[in-house]
């Protein structure tokens, strides 16, 4: 039977961390009780059934790869019916449940089953299942913001009990034989040493140079030694980042106080976190050893206070996350003044290093690259199309020709056919004329798909010179650089000593040689 003809039935599975406690809600038992459901369903013939499976993931949202699986197969018109064991399988989210329930799959005539809820939509003809249903989707998103409820309180209670500790330990601690936070007796003098050069009135950035000349290794260096790689430290050539050591030097947990508690989700099945004011942080004096005094935490504060991070409105310019320094691949840093420059903040520590002190100024790389962008637009707009190929009127009547010759072939081997039928010519003489037909047809196809193939690539060649054109006459006309011509054109801008520019195209084609 044609796969087209087909009456799909995607079978949803879901099983979170909390729902694995339950044997009756495991993936097999999902997977029994709706397989064992299809084998009952009536009136329904030639049934082909997918299953989706997201194990581990919550139900408060839709970021499960299974279900987006499932939702662009519905989008594409490849499924006709979705069966679930209950609602909560396929979102305790009421809002987007309901909009999945109401809106979308009558929009694509989709059939939802939930067999534990005994709800079924080709039942009901157009309606929703109204306040019943809606009724169970508000039961489910509560039972939710319960479960998440109780289980912050439970991680609370032993926050203020000093029991709970986070896996992860501040740079200058490791976890001890009991599992508490001691001094790492390789990083703890280095935290000590950063301490007593901001006490003596060293900015970060003098720190940073100190710890270079010392070759000490990042935080992220010294990670990457002892096998846990969560970045790439590459290129960062045992530069310490000035943001890294305001950290270390705001850190009240170096004097042995610990803190937790200090961000939350924003909302239950978010990933968004948000800083909590200080008030509602945990804080328990005397938890583990501490590296460096109260004393002298209190002087550094007094130079390095702790201020709250203003979210500010992004600045949008032209060239804003495109401009790379060429020699060490970090990208550039925008400063705030008046007259802007582009710089290379990485390098500013290492006198050393071969872009230190590397700068352009904004106007200067926003003229020279609308420059390029202009001479490039005026290459495509004088460019006059050389190609010797026929135009594309000529390949057409060529492709219309020679489809006519086919069909006449095809017609010559039905008269052989009732000829032969008809006793006017012997079987001998069919199979011959026949094969020669035949053998003229396989010619007459093949050069027909050629056509066929060189019109298309024609036809795309036009768009693509148009595209292209269209393209040069908004670079000629914009007068100067606009953020939308480089988020068309440009990949990303390279910066090199002596105001030597690289610019790496998105549209290849673009670049054309004059």
């Amino acid at each position: 039977m044609s796969k087209a003809m087909a009456y799909v039935i995607a079978l949803y599975i879901r099983l979170s961390l909390e729902d694995s406690r339950v044997e009756s809600m495991s993936i097999e038992n999902q997977k029994r009780a709706l397989h064992s459901f299809v084998d009952q369903m009536e009136n329904v013939r030639n049934v082909e059934v997918l299953e989706f499976i997201d194990n581990g993931y919550s139900g408060t949202n839709f970021e499960r790869p299974a279900v987006q699986k499932l939702l662009g197969q519905v989008q594409a018109g490849e499924v006709n019916c979705i069966i679930v064991k209950d609602f909560t399988r396929f979102g305790r989210n009421a809002i987007e449940v309901g909009y999945f329930m109401e809106r979308v799959f009558p929009l694509y005539g989709i059939r939802f089953i939930s067999i534990n809820d005994d709800f079924d939509s080709g039942r009901l003809h157009g309606d929703t299942g109204g306040l019943d249903v809606a009724f169970k989707y508000l039961v489910a998103e509560f039972y939710s913001r319960d479960l998440s409820v109780k289980s912050k309180s439970a991680k609370y209670v032993k926050m203020k009990r000093g029991e709970y500790q986070s896996k992860i330990c501040p740079y200058g601690y490791r976890k001890g034989p009991d599992g508490r936070m001691e001094p790492d007796e390789e990083t703890a003098p280095v935290v000590q040493m950063i301490y007593e050069l901001a006490k003596a009135g060293h900015s970060t950035t003098q720190i940073a140079r100190k710890l270079l000349e010392k070759g000490i290794q990042t935080p992220g260096e010294r990670k990457a030694a002892m096998g846990i790689v969560k970045h790439d430290v590459s290129r960062s050539g045992g530069l310490w980042q000035t943001s890294t050591l305001r950290n270390i030097l705001t850190d009240e947990r170096y004097t042995g106080t610990y803190i937790m508690g200090k961000r939350t989700v924003r909302e239950v099945g978010s990933y968004l976190v948000r800083t909590k004011d200080e008030s509602e942080w945990f804080k328990i004096p005397e938890h583990h050893p501490p590296i460096i005094t109260k004393e002298l935490f209190q002087q550094v504060q007094e130079r390095f206070p702790r201020t709250a991070c203003v979210k500010k409105q992004a600045h949008r310019y032209p060239l804003r996350g495109k401009v790379f320094c060429g020699v060490c691949s970090h990208a550039m840093s925008k400063s705030s003044t008046k007259n802007s420059v582009f710089y290379c903040r990485h390098s500013q520590v290492d006198k050393n290093s071969p872009c230190h002190g590397l700068r352009i100024s904004e106007a200067e790389l926003e003229g020279v690259l609308y420059e390029i962008m202009n001479k490039q637009a005026q290459i495509i707009l004088n460019l006059n199309d050389l190609s010797d190929a026929e135009p594309m009127d000529v390949h057409l009547a060529k492709q219309g020709d020679y489809l006519k010759q086919i069909d006449g072939c095809q017609n010559q081997k039905r008269i052989l056919y009732e000829q032969m039928l008809l006793g006017e010519i012997g079987a001998e003489e069919y199979k011959a004329e026949k094969a020669r037909v035949d053998k003229e047809l396989g010619r007459l196809n093949r050069i027909y798909a050629a056509l066929c193939q060189r019109t298309e690539q024609m036809r795309m060649g036009d768009e693509s010179r148009a595209a292209r054109k269209r393209l040069a006459q908004e670079v000629t006309g914009a007068g100067g650089l606009t953020a939308a011509l480089v988020d068309a054109l440009i990949e990303r801008v390279e910066v090199y000593p002596e105001n030597q520019v690289r610019i790496i195209w998105k549209l290849k084609d673009f670049c054309m040689e004059a």
